[in-house]
């Protein structure tokens, strides 16, 4: 304790009771000889007095605020070289020191560095300068110090001279570990980089990300300041403030900080490489240089708390430079590090999963506000800057999601209500189908029957028929290619053969009962009824044949939905499949076009009238169904064409068929041989009346152009041969078997029929 008041009374009195101006003797701490000496660089004041005089003189000022704690670090020092010389450890050798006082100001410490560079046995006052230094020998041996970044960094540029090595215990500045520009600088404190890195981590783990930096305004704050900002801003941690305060402040309530400077100290001619090479341990634990000359030391985690007015400093936690992981000791200060949690620094409330976050008009990426991910978005985290995109392909989310979810494929399902309606009325389609069937099949022989073209031309129709209802099958269920391929086939073929037999019995009905004999002549070249069936079905063969090879129907997923995956069939080529329903429109146009000319037929054999009316049942449904198919988009767009085809075929089916069956059934007394001739020649004698009619007209003209004679009593010759043809068509009916009539009455046509 004596000794260190005099120390301090020789610190602190001389240098109160000194001039202004000081001289480098000044500012010597301590001194001792010996075979080596070792610098030392404390900054036992804490600040240099500023100059009155204006221009200000260049002169070394005086220092005041005597710093207790590093009076102490100095002190170990000169206590860990007496306890070296008072060892065996340097047999023979003593060790000497030279410690300055920096009082914080690089301009003193230049002048010490200036002082540790003399040259050895010569005056401190002067230093040589040389290009080789190899062959120097410096009078002092290595530095320890100094304390702060800023003195260190310019100290050793001066030492970088001569490769004096230089320990530091407390410059942190991670410009340091940069050996291009401080090759012989070491340190026994981690570097500023591992610090704001552990502080950083330790951010994250509190859950914080709005916080504010204080900084001092020398190299070492201003190297923190921005290399703990880079770190921030990589972790999503936002600066609220920068705060840059003076360098040099008091404050009593720093914990002293001892550095355990060097315990080994070998042959001066290696210094600077044995020196880096040094390892020692303390309670366990093993200490070395590493490559960028800093120490691998960690950190300790403490926590400054205020209690009862007392200020209390509790050591939670230790960092792992290595590992980068924090170190707990014991449950009660893993308690104190899991209560930072509790700690909210945070601008803004974290966004939950199923939002994401927008950031405000503020300049902190930290402030900003939640919103929900839009549809087919998701975030499956807190604070996520941005929501995930589902595959638009496969998945959908909702507004809000924290997940994608995978979509349902959809079709015209066998299990849809709709579907099944439809189903039903095609099965009530084959019903009505076999049910004609038998009713033809068993009343055969029939005048209805024959007049219909025989059973065969029947039976390929009502074959027809069945083969378009059946078709309708192939659109509902889940699409195949085989099924996408057969049902627009199947559908086109059958029907464009039903459509083909109605276009003969159309042409031979208006052959029967044409009394135009240029007309007839005509129907009869064109009426060949197997080659017009084999060559308007050959067509649509052709056409359905070339669709299928160069641009067949296909199974596609249409992915456009949001939520469902429509799976469909693509049809390749919209021109096929236009062309195979504009070919069949075109049939259906000239059949048309033949029973609306034989449409003034017999009334119990009109069935002209009903081909025309089933005809335009189908032209209405169709042009319906254009618009309807183009703008219906869904699995429900196979329905409609199920629909289109329905009403076609019930209505040609119905107007074709139901009133020959309601013949059969229930007008069976209309069914015979004898009232079917009655019917044809009531007809037959009306239209030869017609005729005769416009004959007689035509011979009046005549007639009357040549200057007939007329008499009072008489009738012109027309008026009575159109009598004589009535009287020999009455003559037919009473001769059934009679072999010739007048050349007006058609009764060839009619026994054909």
């Amino acid at each position: 304790m004596a000794l260190l008041i005099i120390l301090i009374t020789c610190f602190v009195i001389p240098l109160a009771t000194s001039q202004t101006c000081q001289t480098p003797d000044d500012f010597v701490a301590a001194t001792s000889p010996g075979h080596v000496i070792i610098g030392g660089l404390f900054a036992i004041h804490e600040k240099m007095l500023s100059s009155e005089d204006y221009p200000r003189r260049p002169e070394i000022q005086k220092c005041v605020g005597f710093e207790i704690s590093i009076f102490l670090q100095t002190l170990a020092m000169i206590h860990s070289i007496e306890m070296i010389n008072n060892s065996t450890l340097l047999s023979g050798i003593k060790l000497g020191y030279e410690i300055y006082d920096t009082c914080t100001e690089v301009t003193v410490a230049m002048a010490a560095a200036l002082r540790f560079l003399s040259k050895f046995n010569g005056s401190r006052e002067i230093v040589q300068f040389n290009c080789d230094y190899s062959s120097y020998v410096p009078r002092v041996k290595a530095v320890i110090g100094a304390g702060y970044s800023e003195i260190t960094i310019a100290v050793s540029r001066m030492l970088n001279l001569q490769l004096m090595p230089q320990v530091s215990y407390e410059s942190t500045a991670e410009i340091l570990s940069d050996k291009i520009r401080f090759p012989s600088f070491l340190r026994t404190v981690p570097s500023d980089f591992y610090q704001t890195k552990a502080m950083v981590n330790l951010i994250q783990k509190s859950g914080w990300n709005w916080i504010g930096i204080i900084a001092t305004d020398d190299d070492y704050g201003r190297s923190a300041l921005n290399t703990f900002a880079v770190q921030t801003t990589a972790n999503n941690v936002c600066i609220a403030f920068k705060e840059v305060l003076p360098a040099f402040l008091s404050d009593n309530t720093i914990e002293v900080r001892i550095n355990e400077t060097l315990e080994k100290i070998i042959a001066e001619a290696q210094l600077l490489d044995a020196l880096k090479n040094v390892t020692f341990t303390d309670e366990g634990n093993s200490f070395h240089f590493d490559a960028h000359g800093d120490m691998n030391t960690g950190y300790d985690v403490v926590l400054w708390k205020e209690i009862d007015g007392h200020l209390t400093i509790t050591k939670i936690a230790q960092y792992d430079l290595k590992n980068d992981v924090f170190i707990i000791t014991d449950q009660e200060t893993k308690n104190e590090f899991r209560n930072l949690k509790q700690i909210q620094s945070k601008c803004s409330k974290e966004c939950s999963p199923g939002q994401m976050k927008k950031t405000t008009r503020s300049q902190h990426i930290c402030c900003y506000e939640c919103v929900n991910c839009p549809e087919n978005h998701y975030s499956n985290q807190t604070d996520m800057d941005h929501c995930l995109l589902c595959n638009n392909e496969t998945q959908w989310a909702p507004v809000r999601s924290t997940a994608c979810f995978e979509k349902e494929v959809e079709y015209l399902n066998w299990n849809d209500s709709f579907a099944i309606l439809l189903l039903a009325l095609s099965l009530l389609g084959i019903v009505f189908v076999l049910a004609i069937g038998i009713i033809f099949t068993r009343n055969l022989n029939t005048p209805v029957v024959k007049s219909s073209g025989g059973l065969l031309v029947c039976y390929v129709i009502l074959l027809c028929h069945f083969l378009n209802f059946a078709s309708t099958g192939f659109f509902i269920g889940e699409p195949q290619d085989f099924t996408c391929k057969t049902r627009q086939t199947l559908f086109g073929v059958s029907f464009t053969l039903c459509i083909s037999c109605i276009l003969v019995k159309s042409l031979k009905i208006l052959l029967a009962f044409s009394f135009d004999p240029k007309m007839q002549n005509f129907l009869k070249c064109l009426y060949k009824p197997i080659p017009i069936i084999f060559t308007c079905t050959g067509i649509q063969v052709v056409i359905c044949t070339i669709w299928l090879i160069f641009a067949a129907p296909a199974v596609e997923e249409n992915v456009s939905l949001p939520r469902v995956i429509l799976l469909e069939c693509e049809e390749g080529s919209i021109l096929a499949f236009g062309s195979m329903l504009g070919y069949i429109a075109i049939l259906a146009f000239i059949c048309f076009i033949f029973a609306f000319k034989g449409r003034k037929l017999p009334a119990n054999y009109n069935e002209a009238k009903f081909i025309t009316f089933g005809m335009l049942i189908y032209f209405i449904a169709w042009i319906t169904f254009v618009p309807i198919y183009a703008t219906t988009f869904g699995k429900y767009l196979p329905a409609v064409e199920i629909i289109v085809i329905l009403i076609s075929n019930y209505g040609i089916l119905c107007c074709t068929f139901f009133p020959k069956c309601y013949v059969i059934l229930y007008k069976q007394e209309t069914n015979t041989k004898s009232a079917f001739l009655k019917m044809i020649y009531s007809y037959s004698s009306h239209s030869a009346s017609s005729l005769a009619t416009s004959h007689v007209s035509l011979d009046s003209t005549s007639s009357n152009l040549a200057g007939t004679n007329p008499n009072a009593g008489g009738k012109p010759a027309a008026w009575q041969e159109s009598k004589d043809l009535q009287a020999q068509a009455f003559a037919h009916t009473g001769r059934e078997n009679a072999t010739s009539t007048s050349k007006i009455l058609p009764r060839k046509r009619i026994s054909s029929i």
